[in-house]
């Protein structure tokens, strides 16, 4: 068994907070033929995306008080378990419908790896630690969807939609093995009540009511919704709209992943020189200027691949730098509750996303529009989240 601070562990837990991106960016190029494999509605499509958000939403609600109760590991093997078995039954899907309900339990096990991997790097690294190895390690987990719709492409036009399901399966289970035998139990604090039902209650109720844990969660549930627009809608504008070969789509959403990477490893760097506050301000900033451009340039009518591109490139580099911040803000105030905090942290998050993802599919209209006007909009929300709820009381917080 490694120490957990060790570089292999770190690398797992890479891979397995990178469950949630890899199980929805590798098959984004195999959106439209879905369409017309199932004979399915472009809603009927989004939904496989937005289902697996609410899936992972609502386990995470479970997973954290059992983690702060059982221990991460146990916990972390029984979810990697069931998204395994969940991900050869999206292999096998005969029908639409199978799919999205195979997707919701695949999503049951995928929320194990963002919800405790967060709170094992809390329980090892503290908050002002966590900060930094959260940034490092957001950076690092964005490769997964920066080679997986080009990886996704060429799967989709080799061998058809399948493949990339048979490719969760062998992430799923790689990451698996990886847990059992590598991950030591980093939760030394057990909490005993956590899983009564009243101390569930009771914790989400406390954290719900911190004014400045709330303005955290809601800047980064904002900041993953504007780029859950990205996810959702990008395949049918790239590719629907302006024709883009899968291949060509799987590059164009690499280069908005590195604004991702640069932002997350930028705030990383900075992590030991500046506050979590400071980043958290600059990324929100840098987030509007490009969510602003983005629609400025849809209402011009400038209907071009790098007008889709490059604005989003940008947000995606703000949010890179509000994220792994807004996260560390959060969870670390409360070290016995980590868990319950990363889990109500990940299900706002998921659950906004998955809301704006529903709300594009049903307001499609063959445009770009729906999703650029979501993605502002996401731009706005996030640093009005802060600047309302945490900044006033910066000072009591460093």
């Amino acid at each position: 068994m490694r120490r957990a601070d060790s570089v292999p562990v770190i690398v797992l837990l890479t891979v397995l907070v990178a469950l949630g991106p890899i199980s929805t960016d590798l098959y984004l190029p195999s959106l439209p033929s879905l369409m017309s494999y199932f004979s399915a509605s472009e809603a009927d499509v989004q939904l496989t995306l937005s289902i697996f958000l609410i899936g992972l939403a609502a386990s995470q609600l479970v997973y954290g008080p059992l983690s702060d109760r059982f221990g991460r590991k146990p916990v972390l093997l029984v979810g990697l378990a069931i998204y395994l078995v969940a991900s050869i039954a999206c292999m096998l899907a005969p029908s639409i419908e199978f799919l999205i309900a195979a997707r919701f339990l695949q999503a049951l096990g995928a929320c194990v790896g963002p919800v405790l991997c967060r709170a094992v790097v809390r329980d090892v690294y503290g908050r002002e630690g966590a900060a930094r190895v959260l940034s490092y390690l957001a950076a690092a987990m964005a490769i997964a969807p920066l080679l997986g719709p080009i990886l996704g492409g060429y799967l989709q036009a080799c061998f058809g939609w399948r493949a990339n399901f048979a490719a969760l399966v062998i992430y799923g289970l790689g990451g698996l093995l990886g847990a059992a035998t590598m991950l030591p139990e980093t939760n030394h604090d057990r909490n005993p009540l956590a899983t009564r039902p009243s101390n569930i209650l009771e914790t989400y109720l406390m954290l719900a009511g911190q004014r400045r844990y709330v303005g955290y969660v809601l800047s980064s549930a904002f900041g993953y919704s504007g780029i859950f627009c990205f996810i959702s809608g990008s395949s049918f504008v790239l590719m629907g709209m302006m024709k883009l070969e899968p291949s060509d789509y799987g590059y164009c959403f690499a280069a908005v992943v590195a604004g991702y990477i640069a932002g997350a490893t930028l705030a990383g760097k900075l992590a030991r020189k500046t506050t979590i506050h400071r980043m958290i301000a600059a990324g929100g900033a840098i987030a509007l200027v490009g969510g602003l451009v983005l629609v400025a340039l849809a209402l011009a009518g400038v209907d071009t691949v790098m007008a889709i591109v490059a604005p989003t490139t940008i947000y995606l580099f703000g949010v890179g730098m509000v994220m792994a911040n807004s996260m560390a803000g959060a969870i670390g105030p409360y070290p016995r509750a980590a868990g319950a905090a990363s889990a109500l942290l990940g299900f706002t998050q998921m659950s906004t996303a998955a809301l704006v993802g529903a709300a594009i599919g049903h307001a499609a209209d063959g445009s770009q529009m729906p999703m650029v006007i979501a993605l502002a909009l996401s731009a706005v929300a996030g640093p009005v989240s802060y600047w309302t709820l945490v900044r006033p009381w910066k000072k009591q917080e460093v």
